[in-house]
């Protein structure tokens, strides 16, 4: 591992123990989606449910903190060799991808989503 990885992985685990102590990441959802609800219907067009925006942006934001975690996990893993590391990761990513769908929830360009084309 060469200088500039090992302060990346000790800086990015360093900034997410301080903001789990402080109750996690202060991730704004978008002004225009408060209060709003996300509707399922049937190919009838008739209403399955009724999710509230800010259950949807929670869990969305908890499946990415998860993601971080399995991320750091998998860089740290003492036997994975640098073909498994490299194949894993790429699915972390592709997760991340798929995840992008909902990028319209955050309210900064920032805490949005990027796949394997950022």
């Amino acid at each position: 591992m060469d200088v500039g990885t090992v302060y990346e992985t000790a800086y990015e685990a360093a900034r997410q123990a301080i903001l789990d102590e402080m109750g996690g990441d202060q991730i704004a959802i978008s002004r225009r989606m408060l209060g709003g609800r996300v509707l399922f219907e049937d190919n009838e067009g008739r209403e399955a449910k009724a999710v509230p925006v800010e259950a949807l942006f929670k869990k969305v934001t908890a499946v990415r903190e998860k993601l971080r975690v399995l991320e750091q996990k998998l860089n740290n893993h003492k036997s994975l060799d640098a073909a498994d590391r490299a194949e894993l990761q790429g699915y972390v990513t592709r997760c991340y991808g798929s995840l992008t769908t909902f990028n319209f929830l955050f309210a900064e360009d920032s805490d949005r989503f990027r796949g394997t084309g950022s």
